[in-house]
């Protein structure tokens, strides 16, 4: 069976690009633009892992993995975090995501971190 990412990023060229780069690595991607409704997001979509961007309007990333990490159904859902916040490293501890892609980021580091942690 196909593994599900779901995508939230605002930036629709990085958008676009992660489908691209998740979909040719045998990937079924799903993508938003902002994470107001992550609860019911992921209950809808099921996705295998969540690939987060920081800065996404409304409620931002950070807000978003906690409403997710405090749900019962969704609590051990794996989330990698990406931005180009210099701080990533300690916010993704902070904030228990599972994982971190700094950007800039390249293919091969976006299709390794994926793959490591999709179950």
């Amino acid at each position: 069976m196909e593994k599900c990412i779901l995508v939230y990023e605002d930036d629709l060229e990085i958008l676009q690009l992660c489908k691209t780069i998740l979909s040719t690595s045998g990937y079924r991607v799903e993508a938003l633009s902002n994470c107001e409704n992550i609860i019911s997001d992921v209950a809808k979509i099921k996705p295998d892992l969540i690939l987060m961007d920081l800065w996404i309007p409304q409620i931002g990333g950070e807000q978003a993995i906690l409403l997710l990490r405090d749900s019962p159904d969704s609590h051990d859902m794996p989330v990698v975090i990406f931005s180009a916040h210099e701080d990533i490293e300690a916010i993704s501890k902070r904030i228990n995501a599972t994982s971190f892609i700094k950007k800039p980021f390249d293919i091969s580091t976006l299709r390794g971190v994926i793959s490591e942690h999709v179950s």
